[in-house]
């Protein structure tokens, strides 16, 4: 082949005419030269691409879901009750702005916990050893002293005692909202969801510190059940009973399929944000995109969704400020 000829192909490749739609938008940041505002670098966040324009579509759908007066399905993991998010968790219920919350063992006993005492900021790279010498629990970078859970035994074992007199039988729905009632502290979460009947459901209660409690007194009153079967009939009548249903999803696991299979009951919610890390590669549901979720009728096909990449402890409450607070 001629030196002419291969030049010809590589220009053709190279060089190749582009498809010009009518309409577009245009990638652009934030312009630091105008001054500093917050809340319009959130804003720039719509046309600066990757997960910084999905964040402004989560923004855009939670609007759209308090707008249309959606039930708001809540879902956050123990971890995020363990770090500064469980402030922006106790607002919500505070103020009343979502209606249905599902967490895991921890994101119950970790809000309780800190009635007592504080959490302390550690450090990623802690040396476990050490830490289990000195009795320090490490989550992430967040150091939880051991005699947290000493102090929240001596307040769960009691109160399982008198719940155990008035009724041997109980609802994880119920457990939680007798314990914010029993806590009586404005910082906690279940205090609020307590105060402004917020059902709080709890698959998997006994994952935790309140699990090893529940073992222990088992052994002493084993006539002690929780009833599982009342929780899932109640989350499922309220998402088949809502006129629209919108669901804020942190983090995966149980909490996400919790929420999303009642949603399945009502044919799939009108709304749907997920926020976490979790990859599809493997088929797991934690992992699992809107997308997959349609499929199962979890979330309607035309449904206003999306999944934003990140760490929700940084994006939630850029998130809460430009759709719970900002008007």
């Amino acid at each position: 082949m001629k030196e002419k000829d291969k030049l010809k192909i590589a220009e053709k490749n190279i060089l190749r005419n582009s498809f010009k739609p009518k309409s577009y938008v245009s990638i652009k940041g934030y312009d630091f030269s105008q001054g500093l505002n917050y809340s319009k670098i959130l804003d720039s966040f719509s046309t600066s691409g990757f997960q910084a324009s999905n964040f402004s579509k989560a923004v855009e759908i939670i609007k759209e879901m308090r707008k249309q007066k959606c039930t708001i399905f809540l879902g956050y993991t123990s971890n995020m009750v363990t770090s500064g998010l469980r402030d922006v968790f106790r607002y919500l219920a505070e103020k009343k702005l979502v209606d249905v919350i599902v967490t895991t063992a921890g994101g119950i006993e970790e809000d309780i916990i800190k009635c007592f005492d504080d959490f302390i900021l550690g450090d990623f790279n802690a040396d476990g050893a050490n830490l289990r010498q000195k009795g320090i629990n490490r989550t992430g970078n967040i150091f939880v002293p051991n005699d947290r859970y000493i102090k929240f035994e001596k307040f769960f074992i009691p109160f399982l005692e008198e719940l155990n007199k008035e009724s041997n039988v109980n609802s994880t729905t119920e457990i939680t909202k007798r314990l914010g009632e029993k806590i009586n502290n404005k910082s906690s979460i279940y205090y609020w969801c307590y105060k402004n009947n917020i059902p709080v459901f709890c698959p998997a209660l006994t994952d935790g510190s309140m699990g090893d409690m529940i073992y222990f007194f088992k052994h002493k009153h084993p006539e002690l059940k929780i009833d599982i079967a009342d929780d899932i009939k109640k989350l499922n009548d309220i998402a088949i009973t809502s006129k629209k249903t919108g669901l804020i999803i942190l983090g995966s696991g149980v909490i996400k399929h919790h929420i999303c299979n009642a949603n399945m009951f009502r044919n799939g919610a009108d709304y749907a944000v997920y926020l976490n890390n979790s990859q599809e590669f493997d088929g797991s549901d934690a992992g699992a995109r809107p997308e997959e979720a349609i499929s199962w009728g979890k979330i309607l096909p035309k449904a206003k969704h999306i999944k934003v990449f990140g760490d929700a402890t940084i994006l939630f409450p850029l998130i809460v400020a430009k759709t719970f607070i900002e008007n």
